[in-house]
């Protein structure tokens, strides 16, 4: 039969005729034959097989080989034995080489022929041998596909024990020098097709052996982290990935990070070669991997290994975008990448010549997913250009192009920045380390104690949260300036900008400290403030003189801008006397104009003068004086006793309106107040802007619904203490007025009124007396209520424009039968006055922590404030108190200031509320604001910063509206940039040195540290370890000077 059916095949008879005689032989396979015409048949058909020349040979090979062996069992297992098969395993068939995929294949079948016979497990004890051998030979991906299949259908072959935990390396090892040299599609399937069984075969064993999964990883890692150039591990690696239980990825990565024995080198490798896969299509979770080992590196700050990745990969992940298949997993480690990469532009404006292409790409290729992914993009380049602002001519290409897609809020932005730079990475991946030193989950950077600075940090930290300051700071030019401008500039850049925790602000320091000032010695952080705004405003001056006189040279120290200059023109329509465009930026963001008015009370003669001021140094009255001011009109008692406080002066000059002058110190005289004097400093030259009044038609009056201390008397407000400052002040006995008219020393009655309101008011809380029995200072501890707004009353007026910076002549009242504060006021005034409460949002408060003025420490609150928030509003609301106030003596509790300011507190729960204290910058509420005396009595208010409500304001309106200012604040200068950059750059090698260095004595480190934040039961407030560093402490007998 063997004969006829060899004739057969090779005959020239036609195909059909071939079928019906081959069906005849495949029938008589069920009649009995000889053990040697069986033996010819499974010969003949194992060559038919095996090295049949067309398909038709093969095919009837498979049939007989099948009808006989089923119904000639035994003769088949004989000759289907060990030997055989070893030889077909070792030797080939003929002329048919060893690795030639058909052996396997015939090997395969035969197993399922003789599946129930016993000697199967013979071959399944050689096969678990030769399997083994076969992978160590490195097959080809086809050959080591249908070992696959052998293996997948006859687990029973594949080897056991210690020799499956070998196996499975080395099937890694094979797969991870499979190449596909084709580029056709269909081979390129084919390809995928045959990865994809050699991985489900490792899959099948790891499940079935656990033991086996560990050792497989450990040699995924060591293929790709191999530094030799000869060789380039397979992306086909990549499908391994997917089978890897995804509850595993933090204990292989902290192992692999925390491993000394893994190089650098050989790190780098790896994430790099893992980043390819990314190119493998349909391989799983590829991407979390990815970024659980970016994440795990960060975790033990090796920032040279991200760094380097990020700029060599960055161009890879974003090209793959454009293939649909891998694109989620694509998007998801660039923008892990971007985000983390946070200290310099580099890796981000690598990408960003190539955007534009993409999104108009992505947007015609029709698919559904592609709007998806496109809002994803936007989304993702919003927050690196809101952190990389400052490249107009890169951006707006870019920013024409996703203009449909919706722009993330600035607060989104900021809480995916944070969440997402690598100092910012949680440490669970290496909870045997020391905690980051990376910033605060709140993005902001604290200022270091240089010893006993705290007293600057708090001032710069509320000078910084000043948002419209700091973007007229961050805005100006000044290449070639060495100014304390451009130094100041140097550190709110540095604070808005750098990844450290905390800044060391020792050039700013140096430059700014007032020269009467002890280095390391506590001092008044008041009087450092009124220096720096006046060392800034003169500094400005002189440079404008500078720059007139040489017009050809651009100092660049005097930008400003046009839009402010518009914004503040409506303001100052009605004082013409001072021009906009000649204020230094001092002036412009805290400077305003006081009127003071001396009214002789025998001749009735007047005298005015306006002057400048930066800041109000508001005192404490006397209960009774408050009770007088809360509930009468003060105009009709012009004899009413101030209770003879002596309050501050606001500092001015002769010849012209000062900014400061130290030789004016803000004291609070406790003698005079307990023994009911009238206080003023008698010279009217110094007594030149915190006792005044306004009519009655703008005065504040004070609302009776104030918090209560718990003996039933009133807690005094910031409203209270400034109605204080602006009452009536009669000046008799020693401080009588020297009026020209009746040419003799004269009682007469003193009033204030401000006449131009600045955009940041300064109030300093007069918190520290003069004991003159004792001779000691002492600190006030009076708690004082923090009203979120605050209103202003302002007297603009047109009629005293001669009376700038000079006295007026004396004008003679006749008539004494009317109302005495009528009789006071200078002709045409009531008129002239345009009476207007200017509400003010609180932005920062300076606290002093201490129990006296010798000693203590300071920290502040502040938060974000930017002139949209409901500022048309506001403005409204405003008129309307005003006008309302000039008809009620009170302020009823529905008022509109009762109204604006609840409508604040309800909003509370979304504003952002800082606590800077030295290095530390925490998270906090205005309700811990408003608490902070009553739960720590010596901790005090001292220097409040409110900002006004302004409809427009200088900077709101500029670039930030295109998004070229994309994080509101302006770009900057290319010098201050590659600082910054420079910086950041050593901060992040620097924490890998500390590192790798904790990382030497994990074994006996303890894993504790103090959260950030602090203890209920603990202030915030200490120049200690615990309260921001520093030395001195309350311990520390330093001074304080006032």
């Amino acid at each position: 039969m063997d004969k006829i059916l060899e004739g057969l095949v090779s005959s020239s008879y036609p195909l059909p005729v071939k079928r019906v005689i081959v069906r005849k032989v495949v029938e008589s396979a069920e009649h009995w034959l000889d053990e040697a015409q069986c033996e010819a048949m499974f010969d003949l058909t194992t060559r038919l097989i095996l090295e049949g020349q067309d398909p038709f040979q093969r095919q009837v090979g498979h049939q007989v080989l099948e009808a006989y062996a089923r119904y000639h069992r035994p003769e088949f297992e004989s000759f289907f034995n060990k030997t055989f098969v070893l030889g077909l395993l070792q030797q080939g068939y003929h002329s048919l080489d060893r690795k030639d995929v058909a052996i396997l294949d015939y090997i395969h079948n035969g197993l399922k022929l003789i599946m129930s016979c016993p000697s199967v497990l013979d071959l399944f004890s050689l096969l678990q041998v030769e399997v083994l051998r076969m992978v160590c030979e490195r097959p080809e991906p086809q050959l080591c596909a249908r070992l696959s299949d052998l293996l997948s259908d006859f687990v029973q072959c594949i080897p056991k024990e210690k020799l499956s935990i070998t196996f499975c390396q080395q099937l890694v090892r094979t797969i991870g020098h499979f190449q596909c040299q084709s580029t056709q599609e269909k081979e390129l399937r084919e390809y995928v097709s045959q990865v994809t069984k050699v991985s489900n075969l490792l899959q099948n064993i790891w499940k079935a052996e656990p033991s086996t999964l560990l050792p497989s990883l450990q040699e995924i890692f060591a293929t790709i982290s191999s530094t030799d150039a000869s060789f380039e591990p397979s992306v086909a690696l990549a499908s391994l990935v997917q089978h890897i239980p995804l509850q595993m990825i933090t204990v292989l990565i902290r192992s692999l990070t925390t491993d000394p024995n893994v190089k650098d080198a050989s790190m780098t490798q790896a994430l790099c070669r893992m980043i390819d896969w990314l190119s493998w299509p349909l391989a799983q979770h590829v991407d979390t991997w990815v970024i659980a080992l970016l994440k795990g590196l960060a975790a033990v700050q090796k920032f040279t290994i991200l760094i380097d990745v990020t700029l060599l990969k960055i161009e890879l992940v974003f090209n793959r975008l454009r293939f649909p298949l891998v694109r989620p997993g694509a998007l998801a480690v660039l923008s892990h990448m971007l985000l983390s990469f946070q200290h310099s532009p580099e890796a981000f404006h690598l990408i960003v010549p190539h955007v534009v292409n993409l999104v108009h790409s992505v947007r015609s290729d029709g698919l559904l997913s592609s709007t998806a992914f496109l809002v994803q993009l936007t989304e993702l380049i919003h927050c690196m250009m809101y952190h990389y602002s400052g490249f107009p001519d890169l951006y707006e290409p870019i920013l024409e192009a996703i203009k449909d897609f919706p722009k993330p809020s600035e607060e989104k932005i900021k809480l995916i920045l944070n969440q997402s730079a690598w100092t910012s990475q949680s440490n669970a991946l290496a909870s045997c380390l020391s905690r980051l030193s990376g910033k605060s989950e709140t993005g902001k950077t604290g200022l270091i104690n240089l010893g006993n600075t705290c007293y600057m940090n708090s001032v710069i930290q509320a000078l910084f949260m000043a948002t419209d300051f700091r973007r007229q700071v961050l805005s100006l030019n000044l290449n070639g300036c060495n100014s304390l401008m451009k130094k100041l500039q140097h550190l709110f850049a540095f604070l808005a900008h750098t990844q450290r925790e905390a800044y060391a602000p020792r050039i700013f320091f140096d430059a700014s400290r007032p020269p009467w000032f002890t280095p390391r010695s506590q001092q008044d952080c008041s009087e450092y403030l009124r220096f720096l705004l006046d060392r800034l405003h003169e500094e400005e001056k002189i440079l404008k003189v500078q720059s007139s006189s040489k017009p050809s040279e651009s100092l660049g120290c005097i930008e400003t801008s046009l839009q402010e200059v518009a914004s503040k023109a409506a303001v100052l329509t009605e004082t013409p006397y001072t021009s906009d465009g000649e204020k230094t930026l001092i002036e412009k963001m805290f400077g305003g104009k006081l009127r003071t008015h001396v009214c002789c009370l025998n001749c009735r003669s007047t005298s005015q003068k306006v002057e400048a001021f930066t800041d109000l140094s508001l005192a404490f009255c006397p209960s009774s004086s408050m009770d007088s001011l809360s509930f009468q009109d003060p105009a009709s008692s012009p004899n009413t006793q101030d209770g003879g406080l002596m309050r501050a002066c606001v500092p001015a000059s002769s010849e012209e309106p000062g900014i400061y002058n130290p030789a004016v110190a803000a004291f609070v005289c406790d003698s005079a107040m307990n023994e009911g004097m009238v206080g003023s400093p008698p010279d009217e030259f110094c007594s030149t802007g915190n006792n005044s009044v306004p009519n009655e038609s703008s005065k504040i009056f004070i609302n009776k619904d104030v918090p209560q201390k718990p003996g039933g008397e009133a807690t005094p407000s910031v409203t209270d203490l400034l109605n204080y400052f602006l009452a009536p002040e009669i000046l008799t006995g020693d401080n009588q007025y020297y009026c020209e008219n009746c040419a003799s020393l004269q009682n007469a009655e003193k009033t204030m009124q401000i006449t131009e309101e600045p955009e940041y008011l300064i109030l300093t809380l007069l918190r520290f007396s003069y004991d003159q029995k004792y001779h000691v200072r002492r600190k006030i501890l009076d708690n004082v209520s923090l009203p979120l707004v605050l209103e202003l009353p302002v007297k603009r007026t047109t009629s005293f424009s001669s009376l700038s910076e000079s006295w007026s002549i004396d004008v003679d009242f006749t008539d004494i039968s009317g109302n005495l504060a009528k009789k006071l006021k200078p002709s045409g005034t009531e008129e002239a006055c345009c009476p207007k409460l200017v509400p003010y949002l609180l932005s920062s408060v300076v606290v002093h922590s201490g129990m006296s003025s010798e000693s203590g420490h300071y920290y502040s609150y502040a938060r974000n404030i930017t002139g949209t928030e409901s500022s048309y509003q506001m403005c409204h609301q405003s008129e309307a108190l005003a006008l309302a106030s000039s008809h009620s003596p009170l302020l009823a509790r529905d008022s509109p200031s009762a109204v604006i300011e609840q409508d604040l507190e309800n909003k509370e729960m979304s504003k952002e509320w800082f606590l800077f204290n030295d290095s530390r910058v925490t998270f906090t509420s205005f309700q811990s604001v408003q608490k902070i005396t009553s739960r720590f009595p010596k901790d005090t208010a001292y220097v409040l910063l409110y900002r006004k409500q302004n409809s427009t304001n200088g900077l709101s309106g500029n670039n930030s509206t295109n998004g070229l200012w994309a994080n509101g604040d302006p770009p900057l200068q290319k010098e201050l940039m590659d600082a910054i950059t420079k910086d950041n750059k050593l901060y992040l090698q620097e924490q890998e040195l500390n590192a790798r260095a904790r990382a030497l004595q994990a074994a006996s480190a303890s894993c504790s540290f103090r959260p950030n934040g602090f203890d209920d039961n603990d202030p915030p407030g200490s120049c200690g370890p615990t309260g921001g560093g520093g030395g001195g402490g309350f311990n520390t007998v330093s001074r304080l000077v006032f």
